[in-house]
């Protein structure tokens, strides 16, 4: 990966090599904006960028991320699939390109190519060895990031595809920042409660980084028979589906673990390309119609300033959150959802996720009122707590359900809501 100015890194984050000359300490900010410029203009080549997540290890998230490119490609779309497993990058493997180099021309990296010109890029491309430890912390990681998206040279492409490490770390975050207008997150799982609940976890992170989650897959979702063919329910089933119902997120289907697919996977060879007759092949490509048809172009939602909103036409209403949910208690929440709405037009024009001070008596209200809010809609709240509140000028709704933001406001908008009894009536 060596070419004019270009860093080389080893697994342990050391620098092998290096082009060009050292930077002046009076050029790092000239430095850092042609950086964010670079950055810029590539990905303003690329219509969509996707990023696969899960909450955990082992539910498969590579193997869909690589299928997904591979799916798209078969559309006849442009396709880059970028690895940032940096701890365990699977991507060369399962395309059978553990040979694969990255090399520079002089200006850009220049991305492995596979089937239909999918261009790829993974961190497994500069490791020295096939079973070296990469053991960076989070600066050098933000770095190879932006490196990849800002020095790749991606061109002109449809989709690109980023396959990150299991959990909430530094690499989606580091991308989120980087990547203000990503399409959002598909998100991987399987039928367990574990994965379930660490994909919960998944869903409240894309939402506090305001990353939109285009939908769950329940991978490894029964076993399909060898023989016959059936589908058996080795763990239970439909649980993915209830979470994402639960979450309010969409859910994009169930993948059945296949012997035939696991057999492809293994010698390197995408299963909906190779095995693209079976039934897992066919419900991952229905899996996929939310991806292909995404919009080319997303207009930014148009959000006004305070000062040139009426009071009638907008109402900031207040929810206590944790784990996606409306919390019972809310002086126990993770945040506050404030949502923006339009009463008359009973539309939520915005959402933001704030983290609340420490829970102290008054404060809240006090917090809340100076956020804006009118209305605030609980599980619970004590008498106390709503006199409070009334005195900062914020309605008190008690005895919602748990169910996230969106669906409370918008049932509350509907006068559908149905609250039952206040679980903190002290």
């Amino acid at each position: 990966m060596q070419g004019k100015g270009y860093r080389v890194m080893d697994c342990q984050g050391k620098e092998t090599g290096r082009q060009g000359h050292q930077q002046r300490p009076d050029a790092q900010d000239r430095k850092e904006r042609r950086e964010q410029e670079a950055l810029t203009e590539r990905m303003n080549q690329i219509k969509h960028k996707i990023m696969v997540l899960s909450g955990k290890g082992g539910v498969g998230k590579s193997t869909v991320a690589a299928n997904i490119a591979v799916a798209l490609a078969l559309e006849g779309r442009k396709v880059g699939l970028l690895d940032l497993d940096f701890h365990g990058p699977s991507i060369p493997k399962l395309l059978k390109l553990e040979q694969g180099q990255l090399r520079s021309d002089g200006k850009s990296i220049v991305p492995v190519e596979y089937l239909y010109g999918i261009k790829v890029v993974s961190i497994g491309f500069i490791m020295p060895e096939r079973d070296a430890a990469v053991i960076w912390r989070g600066p050098m990681k933000m770095g190879a990031i932006k490196q990849f998206l800002s020095e790749v040279a991606w061109g002109e492409l449809d989709d690109l595809i980023i396959d990150f490490p299991p959990g909430t770390g530094d690499e989606p975050l580091s991308a989120a920042q980087l990547l203000p207008d990503s399409d959002g997150a598909v998100i991987v799982t399987t039928p367990q409660d574990l994965a379930l609940s660490d994909v919960r976890k998944s869903i409240s992170f894309c939402r506090q980084l305001k990353l939109p989650v285009i939908g769950v897959i329940e991978n490894m979702s029964g076993l399909v028979c060898p023989n016959c063919r059936t589908v058996i329910d080795v763990f239970k089933r439909g649980g993915g589906e209830a979470m994402a119902r639960e979450m309010g997120v969409p859910f994009l289907g169930r993948i059945p673990l296949d012997p035939a697919i696991v057999e492809a996977s293994d010698d390197g060879n995408p299963f909906i390309y190779f095995q693209n007759k079976t039934e897992t092949a066919q419900a991952f490509m229905k899996a996929l119609d939310p991806i292909l048809n995404l919009k080319d172009k997303k207009p930014a939602p148009v959000v006004l300033p305070m000062a040139s909103r009426t009071a009638a036409a907008v109402t900031k209403i207040a929810v206590p959150v944790s784990d996606g949910l409306l919390c019972a208690h809310f002086g126990h929440c993770e945040v506050f959802a404030l949502l923006d709405v339009d009463m008359d037009g009973k539309k939520i024009l915005r959402r933001e996720d704030v983290t609340p001070p420490p829970h102290e008596p008054g404060l809240l209200p006090k917090w809340l009122h100076e956020k804006e809010a009118r209305i605030i809609i609980a599980g619970g709240m004590g008498s106390r707590a709503q006199g409070l509140f009334t005195e900062n000028g914020i309605q008190v709704v008690c005895g919602a359900p748990a169910d996230t933001p969106e669906k409370v406001v918008t049932a509350y908008m509907n006068g559908t809501l149905a609250t039952g009894p206040n679980v903190c009536d002290h």
